[in-house]
């Protein structure tokens, strides 16, 4: 029974791991054309993902985007997680189940959505509803990192600095923030490496002058069929692989997730 379980998840890995494998092999083809496998090895498609004009201006908006939205995240679901956890107050179910209703709705809703509030504030497809967007996808996963990062605190670390005669703020500030701080960290590259990855509902708001890398990609694809999109995937991967295995070593994601209990 052992076996046949670790049988059927390792299937489930290579299953979900097979489509990325065969774009990082497929990004070395010489040829102007994606096959599986390449007939050769070469560096091209690399350099001209690198060189593109659009993909460098892309990443610099998804890195603009990815770090502001982020960063409004934290601190809005670090006030919210708090507020839930420590309190009990009329409507809390209702914020809560507002603040995490974005997991549940389609990503082309909430960007149709911002793109008809952006037409209705006269702000159509600027900086300001991008962000919003991004905020509004990314605060759920935040929220959520931040409320098991609270769960893992020893509220008796509070009570006691209160009894001390520490005022609630202070307690916050030299207690329950240094305590925090791998939960905020975590939650803050969750956020960013969602926001930088969105797709979906930046097609709706974004422009030419807005567009992030995935929608400046999605606009390449329309009109190349080139390894370049293997090229910039394989990055894209590499990326994403290094910020989680770093964030693991330095900040111990079992604990952000609630893997591990982070009393011990």
């Amino acid at each position: 029974m052992i076996l046949a379980f670790r049988l059927l998840v390792l299937l489930l890995l290579a299953f979900v791991i097979m489509p990325a494998a065969v774009a990082i092999i497929a990004a070395f083809e010489p040829r102007p054309i994606i096959a599986f496998p390449p007939q050769g090895f070469s560096w091209r498609w690399f350099e001209r993902a690198l060189n593109y004009e659009d993909f460098r201006i892309g990443f610099a908006h998804s890195v603009f985007v990815a770090a502001i939205a982020s960063t409004i995240s934290v601190v809005i679901g670090s006030m919210a997680a708090y507020a839930m956890d420590r309190y009990s107050f009329r409507g809390k179910a209702t914020l809560e189940a507002l603040l995490l209703a974005p997991l549940a709705i389609p990503h082309f809703t909430i960007g149709l959505g911002a793109l008809i509030l952006a037409a209705q504030i006269g702000q159509s497809r600027g900086w300001p509803v991008v962000i919003l967007a991004h905020v509004v996808l990314v605060l759920p996963f935040v929220l959520r990192s931040l409320y098991v990062s609270l769960k893992n605190i020893d509220p008796r670390l509070e009570q006691a600095a209160l009894s001390l005669g520490a005022k609630p703020g202070r307690v916050i500030w030299t207690v329950t923030l240094p305590a925090l701080a791998p939960g905020l960290a975590g939650g803050w590259l969750f956020a960013a490496i969602l926001s930088f990855n969105e797709f979906t509902a930046s097609l709706f708001v974004t422009s030419q002058r807005t567009q992030t890398l995935p929608v400046a990609m999605y606009n390449y694809v329309r009109e190349y069929a080139d390894p370049s999109m293997a090229a910039i995937s394989a990055l894209y991967i590499l990326l994403t692989t290094i910020l989680l295995v770093i964030a693991n070593r330095f900040l111990g994601l079992g604990r952000i997730l609630g893997t591990e209990d982070g009393r011990q």
